[in-house]
């Protein structure tokens, strides 16, 4: 398993960090911890004069003054970034002692970092806070962890996890609607070494139907009404027979439940009812047999307002073709 850490230095992502012994994750494997800096830097000029440019125009002294000014604040935020992305790797090494982990820093647009980084690190799983601080205080969920989010090819987690946690059983809430996200949802919990004692819920919403003002006092059209909220709970039911039997060979012991409600409402209501740590979700496809829900809508509504962590898997593209 590749693992993609994005590491900030905020509160938020500390605490992502050390939500990572309640991921579930295997003894061994790869992971990049990486800090962006967000600033613009010009290019080296070779150790010529910032008076000479590329371009043959020549600055003044005043001018020239400012970019070096900007140039060394640059270097410093650098630095900074890599100082973050050091620390940030000590301690994964401390929580994954089994696994190859390394440091990196860049700097730009912090989003498009991660996302690049993602393309040529090729992780499984992208790991970043819920909410923390860039150089000028953007790092917020619905701007770049929401982009990271929305944007990645692979499953991201949004960490929030309690600073310093101690190794403990888990408890994993999973979104089910019968889709094939959801059931790759269901296959990454499976997949996953989670402690003994660990507890799984499987979750399914089901949006029942109601009729109107004036169909309450027509039986047919309330009959029909019943009937067809009855065949999605039927419905649901025996779909939910693969997930169980996938959880139960990994050796969980899942409980299935339906929900009736809002997708977008039920399950962080659940997941807080519950106590979970962490919900896992497809991340294009929720809601009713009628209706999907695409990321951005049920996904990033539950990553954005749940307690605990969330992660939103994605089908590798060789599996979901």
């Amino acid at each position: 398993m590749k693992l993609l850490i994005a590491y900030d230095g905020s509160k938020s992502s500390d605490s992502a960090l050390d939500d990572l012994v309640l991921a579930g994750l295997p003894d061994t494997g790869e992971a990049l911890v990486m800090s962006v800096a967000e600033v613009w830097l010009p290019p080296p000029n070779g150790g010529r004069s910032l008076a000479d440019s590329p371009a043959g125009y020549r600055f003044d002294e005043e001018t020239e003054s400012r970019i070096r000014e900007q140039w060394e604040r640059g270097e410093h935020l650098v630095a900074e970034a890599e100082a973050l992305a050091r620390h940030a790797r000590e301690r994964v090494v401390k929580m994954l002692p089994g696994w190859n982990v390394t440091s990196s820093a860049t700097y730009g647009s912090p989003a498009w970092a991660v996302l690049a980084q993602a393309d040529e690190f090729d992780p499984d799983l992208i790991v970043v806070g819920s909410q923390g601080r860039s150089a000028i205080g953007r790092f917020v969920l619905g701007s770049i962890s929401q982009k990271v989010l929305t944007e990645a090819k692979c499953s991201v987690r949004i960490g929030r996890g309690r600073i310093e946690v101690d190794t403990a059983p888990s408890r994993v809430m999973i979104a089910f609607d019968g889709s094939r996200g959801s059931v790759a949802a269901v296959r990454s919990v499976a997949a996953r070494k989670w402690p003994a004692g660990s507890e799984v819920s499987v979750i399914a919403i089901a949006e029942q139907l109601a009729p109107s003002a004036i169909g309450r006092f027509i039986p047919p059209v309330a009959a029909i009404v019943d009937d067809v909220n009855e065949a999605e709970r039927t419905w649901l039911e025996d779909h939910s027979a693969e997930a169980i039997s996938i959880l139960e060979k990994a050796g969980l012991k899942p409980e299935f439940r339906i929900v009736v409600g809002n997708p977008k409402q039920a399950l962080i209501e659940e997941a807080e009812n519950w106590r979970a740590d962490c919900i896992f979700l497809g991340a294009n496809e929720f809601g009713s047999r009628t209706e999907r829900f695409l990321l951005g809508s049920t996904s990033a509504a539950v990553a954005a307002r749940a307690h605990c962590s969330v992660e939103v898997v994605r089908e590798p593209l060789e599996a979901a073709g």
